[in-house]
């Protein structure tokens, strides 16, 4: 989160080597965000970070760069989970070979810039600098996610060493428990899972750290091992996406919407969404045949003539939308309020409901196929939840089941019927969180 980040002393030694495994969600598109730095001052500091050119950057500074590879590829793929490892050993005897970098289990090798260390060069990660998890100095705070960090001194680990390749999907995934040697020089090495809900800094390394938290951390269900839905901020540049893209600030007064990463054609979905202050707001579901439409317009809206689905309940107007026609009068709501929003594929209907109240227009989201109070769409198509804000620092949250409203754990932290995810009130039978796992997926 912003201005948020973890950190120690570093013991100086003089190892020249190690490695750094860390799985991350990206956010906060077109700024310079650090994933970790060992930082002394602005002349001597090393950093992995992503650019405001949204390239992955891992360089280190001594009055000039010592050691960079700076991607060619941008990142800016903000509903997946990435794995990034990098080794360095400025002893090795072939200069390429003294940083390295591999993304997702693969490595990387396309620069737009590189330089390598020098034979046998001192390190910036080897020295008694501050080391920081989530910042570079005071700033470049990271804004996304962060999962299974790695920092070991002394040794170098493949990626294999972290993730490996699912015999069913192909996918990329996480190793929970990666089998390494925490007893280089110095004792610096640690392995932070970000886990404990209750310890996010806890050293889970042989060594058993002592960390120190600047700020406040936030301990979503969103993880590698099941990734869930968040805001997809490349619809629309004129909202403002934080909080690893769960929180939309408008920034000008017109209809912006935001639409969910992950999407669904079968199957019951539950989402919720808060109104938090300024302006008109309007949340609901996007058609994904229409979808191109809603990086500037109003969720439940379509010009004459589209195709699509797409429903949304107007607080302010009382009513609940479909296609730019009003389909029935709703309640109002307002800041502070949580709207809930059921959407059922199978059958072909919305439901919604304020504050775990009554469902809008006597709905029963288990009604099945008599849609009894829904708004009713077509079974099958492909949807997406969806959020909608009206005039400059109107801001709105939303809690797919990553167990947060901005900064603000959920209350009472319901879970679906699988057991994934906190929601402040129970979805309604057999409705679940908009997730990997619960799509069929693990990640």
């Amino acid at each position: 989160m912003a201005s948020t980040y973890i950190s120690r002393t570093l013991a100086s030694n003089g190892q020249k080597k190690g490695t750094i495994s860390v799985w991350f969600k990206v956010a906060g598109l077109g700024t310079e965000r650090a994933i970790v730095t060992s930082y002394y001052d602005a002349t001597y500091h090393a950093s992995i970070l992503l650019s405001s050119n949204d390239q992955i950057d891992v360089f280190d500074y001594r009055s000039g760069y010592v050691s960079r590879l700076l991607t060619n590829r941008l990142f800016k793929d903000v509903g997946a989970w990435y794995h990034l490892v990098y080794e360095f050993d400025s002893t090795n005897g072939t200069a390429d070979d003294r940083n390295k970098l591999w993304i997702n289990g693969v490595q990387e090798t396309s620069f737009s810039s590189r330089t390598n260390y020098g034979s046998s060069a001192s390190t910036s990660w080897d020295t008694d600098y501050s080391f920081r998890i989530g910042a570079r100095n005071s700033d470049q705070y990271w804004n996304g996610e962060m999962s299974h960090f790695y920092f070991i001194q002394g040794y170098n680990y493949a990626a294999s060493t972290f993730g490996e390749t699912d015999s069913t999907s192909g996918i990329w995934k996480i190793k929970t428990s990666a089998s390494v040697d925490y007893d280089g020089t110095g004792g610096n090495s640690c392995f932070l899972k970000m886990e404990d809900r209750t310890n996010l800094d806890l050293d889970s390394g042989d060594n058993s750290l002592t960390m120190t938290t600047t700020g406040d951390l936030t301990a979503t269900y969103d993880n590698p091992s099941n990734n869930f839905a968040v805001l997809n901020s490349l619809i629309n540049t004129n909202n403002t996406f934080s909080n690893g893209n769960v929180s939309l600030t408008a920034t000008d007064s017109s209809w912006n919407s935001g639409c969910s990463t992950l999407c669904a054609g079968t199957g019951k979905w539950y989402a919720e969404m808060k109104w938090v202050a300024t302006g008109g707001t309007n949340f609901g579901i996007a058609d994904a045949r229409d979808i191109h439409l809603f990086g500037y317009g109003e969720m439940g809206y379509q010009p004459t003539g589209a195709l699509g689905d797409s429903v949304g309940w107007y607080g302010a107007a009382s009513d609940v939308k479909k296609n730019g026609s009003a389909y029935y009068s709703a309640n109002t709501y307002s800041a502070g309020d949580i709207i809930s929003v059921a959407l059922d594929c199978d059958n072909g209907a919305v439901y919604f409901r304020k504050n775990g109240g009554s469902w809008e227009n006597s709905g029963d989201p288990t009604s099945g196929a008599s849609r009894t109070g829904a708004v009713e769409i077509t079974a099958g198509e492909t949807y997406f939840f969806g959020a909608t804000t009206w005039t400059s620092g109107c801001n709105v949250d939303v809690n797919f089941g990553n167990g947060y409203f901005g900064t603000s754990v959920v209350s009472s932290a319901v879970a679906d019927g699988n057991g994934k995810g906190a929601f402040e009130y129970a979805p309604p039978t057999n409705y679940l969180a908009l997730c990997t796992a619960n799509l069929g997926s693990d990640s």
